[in-house]
Protein backbone atom coordinates (compact mmCIF):
# COMPACT_ATOMS: atom_id res chain seq x y z
CA UNK A 1 0.00 0.00 0.00
CA UNK A 2 1.28 3.44 -0.93
CA UNK A 3 0.24 6.91 0.18
CA UNK A 4 -1.53 7.69 -3.08
CA UNK A 5 -3.58 4.48 -2.77
CA UNK A 6 -5.15 5.44 0.59
CA UNK A 7 -8.85 6.23 0.55
CA UNK A 8 -11.27 7.13 3.31
CA UNK A 9 -13.90 4.64 4.45
CA UNK A 10 -17.21 4.99 2.64
CA UNK A 11 -19.56 7.24 4.59
CA UNK A 12 -16.85 8.69 6.84
CA UNK A 13 -16.49 11.93 4.86
CA UNK A 14 -19.66 13.93 4.28
CA UNK A 15 -20.10 16.96 2.07
CA UNK A 16 -20.92 20.08 4.05
CA UNK A 17 -24.43 21.47 3.80
CA UNK A 18 -24.40 24.40 1.35
CA UNK A 19 -27.33 26.56 2.42
CA UNK A 20 -29.18 29.11 0.31
CA UNK A 21 -28.73 27.21 -2.95
CA UNK A 22 -32.09 27.29 -4.78
CA UNK A 23 -34.25 24.42 -5.98
CA UNK A 24 -33.93 20.92 -4.62
CA UNK A 25 -31.45 21.62 -1.84
CA UNK A 26 -34.15 21.94 0.82
CA UNK A 27 -32.31 24.89 2.37
CA UNK A 28 -32.80 27.58 -0.28
CA UNK A 29 -34.21 31.10 0.13
CA UNK A 30 -34.03 31.65 3.90
CA UNK A 31 -31.30 29.04 4.41
CA UNK A 32 -33.27 27.10 7.02
CA UNK A 33 -33.59 30.12 9.32
CA UNK A 34 -37.28 30.83 8.85
CA UNK A 35 -38.66 34.31 8.21
CA UNK A 36 -37.19 37.47 9.78
CA UNK A 37 -36.46 37.87 13.48
CA UNK A 38 -33.28 38.02 15.51
CA UNK A 39 -32.19 34.47 14.70
CA UNK A 40 -32.51 35.05 10.94
CA UNK A 41 -30.07 38.01 10.95
CA UNK A 42 -26.35 37.74 10.49
CA UNK A 43 -24.70 37.74 13.90
CA UNK A 44 -28.15 37.15 15.37
CA UNK A 45 -29.09 34.93 18.27
CA UNK A 46 -28.43 35.20 21.97
CA UNK A 47 -25.65 33.94 24.21
CA UNK A 48 -25.94 30.54 25.92
CA UNK A 49 -28.06 30.74 29.06
CA UNK A 50 -29.90 33.91 27.98
CA UNK A 51 -33.63 33.72 28.79
CA UNK A 52 -34.96 36.87 27.21
CA UNK A 53 -34.20 39.15 30.15
CA UNK A 54 -35.71 36.79 32.75
CA UNK A 55 -33.23 36.02 35.53
CA UNK A 56 -31.34 33.01 34.12
CA UNK A 57 -31.42 29.62 35.80
CA UNK A 58 -27.72 29.70 36.69
CA UNK A 59 -28.30 32.96 38.62
CA UNK A 60 -31.48 31.71 40.30
CA UNK A 61 -29.87 28.61 41.78
CA UNK A 62 -27.96 28.88 45.04
CA UNK A 63 -24.18 28.86 45.01
CA UNK A 64 -23.74 27.51 48.52
CA UNK A 65 -22.27 24.22 49.62
CA UNK A 66 -18.97 22.42 49.22
CA UNK A 67 -17.65 21.13 45.93
CA UNK A 68 -14.57 18.92 45.88
CA UNK A 69 -13.76 19.50 42.20
CA UNK A 70 -10.77 21.77 42.81
CA UNK A 71 -9.23 19.32 45.28
CA UNK A 72 -9.81 16.05 43.40
CA UNK A 73 -7.04 13.56 42.70
CA UNK A 74 -6.26 13.09 39.01
CA UNK A 75 -4.03 10.17 38.07
CA UNK A 76 -2.12 9.44 34.88
CA UNK A 77 -3.19 5.92 33.92
CA UNK A 78 -1.27 2.97 32.51
CA UNK A 79 -2.75 -0.39 31.55
CA UNK A 80 -1.14 -3.66 32.59
CA UNK A 81 -0.80 -4.77 28.94
CA UNK A 82 1.39 -1.71 28.22
CA UNK A 83 3.96 -3.00 30.73
CA UNK A 84 4.80 -5.99 28.46
CA UNK A 85 7.37 -3.85 26.64
CA UNK A 86 9.71 -4.01 29.65
CA UNK A 87 12.11 -6.92 30.26
CA UNK A 88 11.61 -9.47 33.04
CA UNK A 89 12.65 -8.43 36.58
CA UNK A 90 12.57 -4.73 35.65
CA UNK A 91 11.61 -2.19 38.31
CA UNK A 92 8.96 -0.06 36.62
CA UNK A 93 8.59 3.37 38.21
CA UNK A 94 7.26 6.76 37.14
CA UNK A 95 10.61 7.84 35.65
CA UNK A 96 10.78 4.71 33.46
CA UNK A 97 7.15 5.14 32.34
CA UNK A 98 7.94 8.70 31.23
CA UNK A 99 11.03 7.57 29.30
CA UNK A 100 8.94 4.88 27.56
CA UNK A 101 6.31 7.57 26.80
CA UNK A 102 3.52 5.60 28.45
CA UNK A 103 2.65 8.74 30.41
CA UNK A 104 3.16 12.40 29.54
CA UNK A 105 2.56 14.12 32.86
CA UNK A 106 2.67 12.79 36.38
CA UNK A 107 -0.36 14.85 37.51
CA UNK A 108 -1.19 13.68 41.07
CA UNK A 109 0.49 10.33 40.49
CA UNK A 110 0.24 7.21 38.37
CA UNK A 111 -2.48 4.57 38.61
CA UNK A 112 -2.05 1.13 37.06
CA UNK A 113 -5.24 -0.30 35.55
CA UNK A 114 -5.97 -3.99 34.93
CA UNK A 115 -6.76 -3.88 31.19
CA UNK A 116 -5.12 -6.59 29.10
CA UNK A 117 -2.78 -9.44 29.91
CA UNK A 118 0.67 -9.25 31.50
CA UNK A 119 3.28 -11.85 30.50
CA UNK A 120 6.34 -10.46 32.33
CA UNK A 121 7.58 -10.63 35.92
CA UNK A 122 7.89 -6.99 37.01
CA UNK A 123 8.17 -4.88 40.13
CA UNK A 124 5.80 -1.97 39.62
CA UNK A 125 5.99 1.20 41.73
CA UNK A 126 3.00 3.52 41.39
CA UNK A 127 0.68 5.69 43.48
CA UNK A 128 -2.38 3.48 43.01
CA UNK A 129 -3.42 0.13 41.55
CA UNK A 130 -6.77 -1.41 40.71
CA UNK A 131 -7.52 -4.77 42.32
CA UNK A 132 -7.35 -6.56 38.95
CA UNK A 133 -3.97 -4.96 38.17
CA UNK A 134 -2.53 -6.21 41.48
CA UNK A 135 -3.82 -9.74 40.77
CA UNK A 136 -2.33 -9.80 37.25
CA UNK A 137 1.08 -8.48 38.36
CA UNK A 138 1.28 -10.90 41.31
CA UNK A 139 0.12 -13.84 39.16
CA UNK A 140 3.37 -13.67 37.17
CA UNK A 141 5.51 -13.50 40.30
CA UNK A 142 5.85 -9.72 40.16
CA UNK A 143 5.42 -7.18 42.97
CA UNK A 144 3.35 -4.05 43.43
CA UNK A 145 4.69 -1.22 45.55
CA UNK A 146 2.56 1.79 46.47
CA UNK A 147 4.67 4.94 46.55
Amino acid sequence: MKLHELTSIEGSVKNRKRVGRGQGSGTGKTSGKGEKGQNARSGGGVRPGFEGGQLPLFRRLSKRGFNNYNFRTVYSTVNVEDLNRFDNDTVVDIKLLKEARLINKELDGVKVLGNGKLEKKLTVRANAFTRSAIEKINANGGKTEVI
